[in-house]
């Protein structure tokens, strides 16, 4: 028999690599959302008005979220049928290929109209890379989970993205403090890009000394897995996934719209100093980071449903919020804003690193899991940041807030379609 002290070491690996994965992953994502917000538009879209090129920034974060649930389905197929491993480690590499190879693109001014086919391409491929891995690493680590404790398993790879976001905007904020606006426009938005390679090679050390879950292992040795997932997903176990997509929403939402839009708006709108607004969401998704255990820890205490009800409706009530505060004019009340609207993110996010793998079975879990992840995307954040800026100009500040309360109904409904998946056997 192998003891409990045997054991710690492994499960040690497989929250880091879970954590690790999903750190870098969404490392690379968050510093495409602020550079869309500073300089993106500038750089390959200088043809037109300032409101323009913002518009057209945009539309190229949105390629990636639809990219995303193809990404899930291409890997999800790969580790439903040989593992999740070898799926882990191969989007890391898709991801992390794309992001330096953005660092690397020359602008318009040399490049002309390629410049920006290029960068669509090379976002196309982040969507590919991160729809692939936030499914195997959520797997590996509930997977891997002692009964009754899937959830605060399922919390390491939720962690990864308040990591990430930590990460992204500390690199702009050194930026901003070492170079002028010139030099960042010119060539230092590229420094943080060029450096996820250095943060890939780390998660891939990681990542390729694991082994592979015991719940796949013995989806292999009983010969469960099928030829083609997805299908069977369509076929059999379409309600989840749509529920599944529909409770990741307000996640989205509520992320997007308080770090890449409101980072637009301050910055341009308000006249909010970069600095100074990178320094108020380093404070704010501190508390994203803080939600996330408690609302993993509740959700094994009391049933993912019931967090997802008690945070969707914090959430439609900061939409009402998000005008008066955002529009203040105070540096204090506008943390204060959006600190609340990230610890929301967080405890709506936090649950459903056990609950989409809880809704799908072991050997159509990968592909289910992420689909429905990814699905989620599109509805609560690709166009995100694209719409607000929208509603901005055509009906205020307000609209805005209606946007985010609107996605946490979406979220809240689906919550109360679907069955409590806490207490079922894997």
């Amino acid at each position: 028999m192998v003891s409990s002290t045997q054991l710690t070491p492994s499960i040690i690996r497989i929250a880091l690599a879970s954590f690790i994965g999903t750190a870098i992953e969404y490392y690379d994502f968050y510093i495409y959302g602020m550079a869309a917000a500073l300089v993106i538009g500038p750089v390959f879209f200088p043809d037109g008005e300032p409101e323009v090129q913002v518009f057209s920034a945009f539309l190229t974060f949105a390629i990636a979220f639809l990219s995303r649930p193809l990404g899930a389905v291409i890997f999800g197929h790969f580790g439903d049928r040989i593992g999740r491993k070898t799926t882990l480690v191969t989007s890391l590499l898709v991801m992390g290929i794309s992001t330096t190879l953005i660092g690397c693109l020359p602008g318009y001014a040399e490049w002309g109209v390629w410049a920006p086919i290029l960068l669509c391409l090379c976002r196309f491929g982040q969507g590919i890379g991160l729809g692939g891995e936030w499914g195997g690493a959520a797997l590996f680590a509930t997977e891997n989970a002692p009964v009754g404790k899937r959830g605060l398993y399922g919390m390491f790879p939720q962690l990864g993205p308040a990591v990430g976001f930590l990460l992204a905007t500390g690199s702009f904020l050194l930026l901003a403090y070492f170079l002028s606006e010139e030099e960042f426009k010119a060539w230092g938005w590229r420094l943080p890009f060029i450096a996820s390679a250095l943060l890939v090679m780390v998660g891939l050390y990681i990542r390729l000394a694991l082994s592979e879950t015991p719940v796949f292992t013995k989806v292999l040795l009983q010969k469960k897995s099928v030829t083609f997932p997805v299908k069977d997903i369509f076929q059999s176990h379409l309600k989840p996934m749509i529920l599944g997509s529909m409770a990741m929403v307000v996640c989205y939402a509520l992320f997007y719209i308080s770090t890449v839009f409101s980072l637009s708006y301050g910055t341009s709108t308000l006249n909010i100093p970069r600095q100074s607004f990178l320094k108020m969401l380093t404070m704010a998704i501190i508390f994203m980071a803080i939600a996330t255990p408690l609302s993993a820890w509740a959700g094994d205490r009391w049933g993912r449903r019931r967090v997802l009800f008690v945070a969707g409706t914090g959430a439609f009530l900061s939409g009402f919020a998000l005008e008066p505060m955002l529009n203040s004019g105070s540096l204090t009340i506008i943390t204060i804003f959006l600190s609340i609207q990230l610890f929301l993110m967080g405890a709506t996010f936090a649950p459903m690193g056990a609950l989409l793998p809880e809704l799908f079975p072991s050997h159509l879990r990968y592909t289910g899991a992420g689909t429905a992840y990814n699905l989620g995307g599109i509805l609560g954040a690709s166009f995100a940041p694209y719409i607000a800026q929208k509603l901005v100009l055509e009906g205020g500040l307000s609209w805005v807030g209606g946007y985010v309360s609107v996605a946490a109904l979406i979220s809240l409904l689906a919550a109360y379609l679907m069955s409590e998946t806490r207490n079922d056997r894997w």
